[in-house]
């Protein structure tokens, strides 16, 4: 796309187009968000929802609702969705950030290595964590998963970028080799673990990296909410320079642009809200990938509404996901990264048979 092009479509006449964008996507997570705490074995109309939510926040408003409905949307349906909304804001977010710097529509935020890091210290801790255990506080071994699987992700990141980084200047070339080398790596590393796991630990480890929204408390929630947070607040601050980054980094660079800067807030904060997800919620694919894009060809490649209508649409994916999984084979569960996959992979291959890529590949 010429840089005349792109100048056309980041006008403020565009502000309009915008605001409706993100307005749409916010209705439609609303709606989701519905859906999510009124679905179930304890079916919960949306009136009901609306009255229970309103009346626990104080306001006088009259709910007929049973006790038991209450009681499982506020301590179970809640913080899932709450938890499920997060997750996947920040993995559209995290895609959209990643495919700008990569100027590629189909990275896909597990490039970078953050969640087969994530995935091989889940399985370190679940495959080998028993033995120490008992020597750990009750608070780490409460939040042991969630926190080895947050650093695992971090540091293979920072391996990555490390490993991509020569006099002080990061290759977007090179991100891409290292991180296919640190995820075989893990890769790798994961398969050792299972080969000398028990069959009950294979099972716990497989089940986790299919992804799952099952184990969302309110105080799992409060320790990743800040995190995930900061980064879907930090993101839309990068718009600008992502929208003169897809004319090439020596341009972006003449037009202001701190391009390692860039490079480093990015991938810092991609990290971050993935590491955060796939803390609590295990490996989930294809939302990443799939998110950023369906908002591109909605509303073109401006950053300014990418990032934040990803996060919206993200989220709405991810809880409908969820009340799929929780729904369509109860009382049983289906891991959410079947689901997800089951609705990214064709869209995936819609794409490639269509080659309607977006930007410079």
């Amino acid at each position: 796309m010429s840089a005349a092009a792109l100048a056309s479509r980041w006008q403020p006449g565009g502000l309009s187009q915008r605001a409706t964008l993100l307005a749409a996507l916010a209705v439609l997570l609303a709606l989701a968000c519905l859906l999510s705490l009124g679905a179930g074995s304890v079916a919960i109309p949306p009136g009901g929802v609306l009255a229970i939510l309103l009346s626990s926040a104080g306001l006088p408003v009259a709910s007929e609702a049973a006790p038991a409905q209450v009681g499982v949307l506020l301590a179970i349906r809640l913080p899932r969705t709450v938890l499920g909304a997060l997750a996947g804001a920040g993995l559209g977010v995290s895609g959209a950030l990643l495919q700008g710097l990569f100027r590629n529509p189909l990275v896909d935020p597990g490039l970078i290595g953050v969640s087969s890091g994530a995935a091989l210290a889940a399985a370190a801790v679940l495959v080998l964590g028993d033995a120490a255990a008992g020597a750990l506080p009750e608070a780490l071994r409460l939040f042991g998963l969630p926190l080895a699987a947050f650093a695992g992700g971090l540091a293979a990141v920072a391996m990555v970028h490390r490993l991509a980084s020569v006099g002080g200047r990061t290759s977007i070339a090179g991100l891409l080799l290292s991180g296919i080398a640190v995820n075989s790596l893990a890769g790798a590393a994961t398969g050792l673990l299972l080969f000398v796991a028990s069959d009950a630990q294979v099972r716990s480890v497989t089940f986790w990296n299919l992804g799952s929204l099952g184990g969302a408390t309110w105080p799992a929630v409060a320790v990743v909410a800040p995190l995930l947070l900061f980064a879907l607040l930090a993101a839309p601050r990068l718009a600008r320079a992502l929208n003169l980054f897809l004319l090439g980094e020596a341009e972006a660079g003449h037009l202001g642009v701190e391009v390692e800067r860039l490079k480093r807030r990015g991938i810092a904060l991609a990290a971050l809200a993935v590491g955060a997800s796939v803390a609590l919620t295990g490996v989930i694919g294809f939302v990443g990938l799939v998110v950023p894009h369906l908002v591109r060809l909605i509303g073109g490649p401006d950053h300014r509404a990418v990032l934040p209508g990803a996060a919206l649409l993200g989220a709405a994916l991810l809880l409908v996901a969820d009340v799929v999984a929780r729904t369509a084979a109860a009382p049983a569960e289906i891991p959410i990264g079947v689901i997800t996959a089951l609705l990214g992979a064709p869209f995936l291959l819609w794409l490639l048979r269509r080659r309607t890529f977006w930007g410079p590949v």
